[in-house]
């Protein structure tokens, strides 16, 4: 005779998709890649900065768990409280943050440095989902398009005040992907992208609105820079080079041990598997980064709540165009604006925010069923 625990069990309306265990494997594969390099940077001394991201990974277990174990629901109820949490950080980072190169954007706690414009990055993803998930109604309404646009300003003028022109782009991003999530009409958003970039190039030649180095990153992208604003992309250009197709092999890349490039272990760190794995080792990992790209893209596809969709737009939107951006400064497709390669790139907030990504995304896969044909 059958317990009702196992009738239940054989019904195909509880049914749930379950871990998605190719996601978790293709994250680690990342991470270990990311370790492996960090190592290679570090020569393999025991003071590396290999060691303090294996404790980055570790401590991020933590952030994965919290949104890896808790109903993803709870994020839109408490909605409200995440955006004004975001900005009180933000606002913090302003008055007590700590500068480093000019940019405050940074708050010690103890021995860590912990940065608040990661975090509010998946804090806009919720938050912004929420907004839209309360007004089902009202979507393809331009003034709700527009009201989406203050919610997404006040936090995106905070972190460009540090100034961190990378990440107040990531906002940017992150707000059109929900959008079209949501249903939004897509000529509001492409509307939104020519007002974009309108507005970048006035700023280009507006006095006091981009920084003087932002400004060279841009201009050395298109014409021959003399005074050596282009140092870290030509060096890298020249890395990518000596790599050649199956790379100087592992521990032997010599612009890597030199220290020509620099920033090697965050913004820059592509090259060095460019040199040392060489095209094959480049194809690998952008292979893995293709998978990840889709499973994510498939944790969308199979939900049916709407403001899960729209959580996984929204990281996937983030991870992409840090992803896309960061390869594009590797390979002097793009000027250099400080964002790091996800799950590889030496940093503990950045690692923290990925890994609470992937925890969010497991745990709305998890709590859906499959489609029955």
């Amino acid at each position: 005779m059958r317990s009702a625990t196992s009738t239940r069990s054989l019904n195909p309306s509880d049914a749930r998709l379950g871990p998605d265990f190719a996601l978790m494997l293709i994250v680690l594969a990342l991470i270990g890649t990311g370790l492996l390099t960090l190592f290679s940077v570090s020569d393999g001394r025991s003071d590396g900065k290999y060691l303090r991201q294996a404790l980055n990974v570790a401590v991020g277990i933590v952030p994965f768990a919290i949104f890896a174990f808790a109903n993803p629901i709870a994020w839109r109820k408490f909605a409200s409280t995440l955006y004004g949490i975001n900005l009180m950080m933000l606002v913090a980072v302003i008055v007590a943050g700590t500068t480093v190169n000019g940019a405050k954007r940074w708050i010690e706690i103890g021995p860590l440095q912990f940065q608040p414009s990661e975090m509010a990055k998946l804090s806009l993803v919720l938050t912004l989902s929420a907004f839209y998930a309360n007004r089902p109604g009202e979507v393809r309404r331009f003034s709700t398009f527009a009201l989406s646009f203050l919610h997404v300003a006040v936090p995106m003028a905070l972190v460009f005040k540090q100034p961190h022109l990378g990440a107040s782009l990531v906002l940017v991003v992150v707000w059109l992907s929900v959008s079209l999530y949501a249903g939004v009409p897509r000529r509001f958003v492409l509307g939104s992208v020519l007002a974009g970039a309108v507005l970048l190039a006035g700023a280009y030649f507006a006095p006091g609105v981009l920084k003087d180095y932002q400004k060279q990153r841009v201009r050395a992208l298109f014409v021959y820079d003399a005074a050596g604003h282009s140092y870290q992309t030509d060096r890298a250009e020249i890395a990518f080079g000596v790599g050649g197709v199956t790379g100087t092999g592992f521990l032997k890349g010599q612009q890597k041990k030199n220290g020509f490039i620099p920033e090697q272990d965050t913004d820059f760190i592509f090259t060095v598997i460019g040199e040392e794995g060489g095209f094959l080792g480049c194809v690998i990992v952008l292979a893995l980064f293709g998978a990840l790209f889709y499973r994510i893209w498939l944790v969308g596809y199979v939900t049916r709540e709407p403001y899960y969709k729209m959580v996984v737009g929204g990281i996937l939107a983030m991870i992409g165009f840090h992803t896309l951006v960061n390869l594009a400064m590797n390979l002097q497709l793009g000027p250099v604006v400080g964002l790091w390669l996800p799950f590889l790139s030496y940093g503990g907030t950045a690692m923290w925010l990925c890994l609470a990504c992937i925890g969010l995304l497991l745990a709305i896969r998890f709590r859906e069923k499959p489609i029955l044909f």
